[in-house]
């Protein structure tokens, strides 16, 4: 079969942000990823930037060089958009691309908010898309989910989270992302870094039936650096740095009891010293399972250190480590683009295997655009909870 054709957009050498060229490049340019996809144009700010970033990463001088949207959703010879880009800027470089029936890969945040977001989608089902929420194929999730299916804890009765945003200080910023002072943009600590580990966490155990969030602003002055950490000017954020959630758990995900509870907690910065960024852990009738991390990046940058699980099996009073992998050829990619990769191959293998409409069997699916809008939704709610808390 014919080589699915990409489209990358914000694949940058001058880029404040590195996604595409160390999230997305790396699979692409593997021989696996060459055995399902072909990298044929580049999207822009111009056709000189598409070019620059061209001959950087040493791409074929055959593929294409775009500045426009709009002329890139006209070409016939793209089966699959993956945009790479600022938040504020996903509806405009891929909405034309979504109207002309185009797929899309689209890294999360998908859109600014929840109303940009319906209106991106239509609110429809969007079976030929990508959603960059790749934590719900990474393999902690992956073995939580069969060890909640083995039945070794019995039915969940409750589950909670504590983790912290500590790729960056408590109160610095780089100048490339000090839009994460700028709520209505979109994208910041909160909508990213909790918006990943709630979306895996909803995938192991269900969504929300019911929820209560309180969120905080505990640092208002953020100095703004440049890369080289001299200080430039203060700036103040409306952007929350402490976010507690706790809600009641629909049934319908796994086994688990009719009133259990989830509760999460997510703090931008770093945590106690000498102590875990992230620890999970799912209560069971017969045991519990912990899961610590260096952070909240199960999604992405956690895997540069051990991420243990263990389940303490309350009939013996043992507490076991459970081993986990990743599969051989993800082995062989650079640890940020390994789950990343696994959405691309699970899309190829949909697309190979006749493209079949509606949910799909267990381990062959993967988050999408409408997947995406009902996270956006669940973000919507908490920042409404939060503005009523403040205008109360």
């Amino acid at each position: 079969m014919a080589p699915i054709r990409v489209a990358l957009i914000g694949l940058s050498s001058s880029a404040k942000t590195s996604w595409a060229a160390q999230g997305h490049l790396p699979y692409l340019l593997s021989p696996r990823g060459k055995s399902h996809y072909k990298i044929v144009a580049l999207l822009n700010s111009s056709v000189a930037a598409a070019e620059a970033a061209r001959e950087y990463f040493a791409l074929p001088s055959d593929v294409k060089a775009y500045g426009d949207p709009n002329e890139l959703a006209s070409d016939p010879d793209i089966d699959l958009v993956t945009c790479c880009t600022r938040v504020d800027t996903h509806s405009l470089t891929t909405g034309p691309s979504i109207r002309a029936g185009k797929a899309v890969y689209i890294e999360w945040p998908l859109v600014e908010n929840y109303e940009e977001a319906v209106a991106l989608t239509g609110n429809k089902r969007l079976d030929n898309s990508i959603i960059g929420l790749q934590g719900r194929v990474s393999p902690i999730v992956l073995k939580l989910k069969e060890l909640l299916k083995s039945g070794r804890i019995g039915r969940v009765l409750s589950s909670d989270i504590r983790t912290y945003g500590n790729l960056l200080p408590r109160d610095v910023l780089p100048e490339g992302l000090s839009y994460f002072t700028d709520r209505p943009i979109g994208g910041n600590p909160i909508t990213i870094a909790y918006g990943h580990t709630i979306d895996y966490v909803h995938e192991v155990l269900g969504e929300f039936e019911s929820s209560q969030g309180r969120l905080q602003i505990q640092r208002p002055a953020v100095k703004i650096t440049k890369n080289d950490g001299s200080h430039i000017r203060e700036i103040r954020t409306d952007v929350p740095d402490l976010l507690a959630i706790h809600g009641k758990l629909s049934k319908g995900k796994g086994e688990i009891v009719e009133d259990a509870t989830l509760s999460f907690m997510y703090r931008t910065g770093q945590q106690f010293k000498g102590t875990p960024g992230f620890v999970w852990t799912i209560n069971g009738e017969l045991g519990e399972i912990m899961v610590t991390a260096n952070g909240a990046y199960v999604h992405s940058d956690s895997y540069k250190d051990p991420i243990e699980i263990k389940v303490h099996d309350h009939t013996s009073d043992e507490v076991v480590d459970i081993e986990w992998d990743w599969e051989d050829w993800q082995k062989k990619l650079p640890y940020r683009s390994r789950v990343v990769a696994k959405l691309y191959e699970l899309y190829a293998h949909w697309r190979e295997n006749g493209m079949s409409a509606g949910d799909l069997p267990e381990g062959e699916d993967w988050p999408r655009l409408h997947d995406a809008v009902t996270r956006m939704k669940e973000m919507d709610e908490l920042f409404k909870q939060y503005d009523a808390q403040n205008a109360a």
